[in-house]
């Protein structure tokens, strides 16, 4: 768990809704891996928090601890991605690194490189106009960092390991790949 009033950054994976105005976030964090926290109050329209937590936005927050889980208390957004979101084939890219990220990393497994990896996917896609290989790019790189593939191997069918290793197909696969075809 983070330390009470600890600041920290990291970028919004998912988000779930909570209670009447709450949101559970996960968060992929520089020092702490994945992590759940509570938003109280986000769903208002009167939240000053609602905007700050878009999915995929790199964001800066202070945590308290709560009962079962931390409670955010502020955020900012560090880069919202306007480019990205601009295109529908790099926001479909940019959901596909989210829900990869999400599944193949555990709550509380802190992985600087992991970070390092999705933060410089992340900045690669504002601009890149080769997505399909910043896609693979990004697969066989995750899987190397998390010991999935030996990290001097060449990785010939990214996808098919990713699946194995999943257990399960990724939802946003379609549009990851097939936009980009």
């Amino acid at each position: 768990m983070i330390p009470h009033g600890y600041i920290n950054e990291g970028f919004v994976l998912k988000r779930r809704n909570f209670g009447e105005a709450d949101r559970i976030l996960d968060i992929y964090t520089k020092e702490k891996g994945k992590i759940s926290l509570l938003a109280k109050g986000i769903r208002r329209p009167s939240s000053r928090k609602r905007g700050h937590l878009e999915i995929f936005s790199k964001i800066k927050f202070q945590v308290i601890s709560g009962s079962h889980m931390g409670i955010m208390t502020e955020v900012e957004t560090l880069d919202g991605f306007k480019q990205v979101r601009e295109s529908m084939k790099r926001v479909s890219l940019a959901y596909y690194f989210v829900e990869v990220l999400s599944k193949a990393v555990h709550e509380g497994d802190e992985n600087i490189e992991v970070y390092n990896l999705f933060s410089g996917v992340m900045e690669k896609l504002k601009s890149t106009k080769r997505l399909k290989d910043l896609r693979i790019e990004f697969i066989t790189n995750l899987l190397k960092i998390l010991g999935y593939w030996p990290k001097d191997e060449k990785l010939v069918i990214p996808d098919a390991k990713l699946d194995e290793v999943l257990e399960r197909q990724i939802y946003s696969k379609r549009v990851g790949k097939i936009m980009l075809e």
